[in-house]
């Protein structure tokens, strides 16, 4: 089982950036698609991103479009996720998850990914 930590989170004022981090122990997850997703206050938790195992695929929610950018370092076993332009809707506490089955195309369910961080909260201001 793969350990999974966010880091990165802060507040900050809308229109700023943020880079948050996701550094894997216990196996590498060089195989593995990896999504990060984010929970807002009295809502669902909702997909944000998500990135092939090889980097060969990148998803992004509508929301995070132009502004996000997902991108990994295997030799460091870390996922990022570049946060640009945030704004208050953006206000959550976001989350990295490992996909359940290595070498297959990443998906933007929840469902498909098994090993979740503990979680880094976003502030923004407005």
């Amino acid at each position: 089982q793969v350990q999974l930590v966010e880091s990165g989170g802060g507040l900050v004022q809308a229109g700023g950036s943020l880079r948050l981090s996701c550094a894997a122990s216990g196996r590498t997850i060089s195989s593995y698609g990896m999504g990060w997703f984010r929970q807002a206050p009295g809502k669902e938790r909702e997909f944000v991103a998500a990135i092939d195992w090889n980097g060969g695929r990148i998803y992004y929610a509508d929301s995070g479009k132009g502004r996000f950018a997902i991108s990994r370092d295997n030799a460091k076993n870390t996922v990022y996720l570049q946060m640009n332009r945030l704004n208050a809707e953006d206000t959550a506490v976001y989350y990295c998850a490992a996909d359940l089955i290595p070498l297959r195309a990443v998906s933007r369910e929840a469902r498909n990914f098994g090993s979740w961080g503990q979680g880094t909260q976003v502030t923004v201001s407005s």
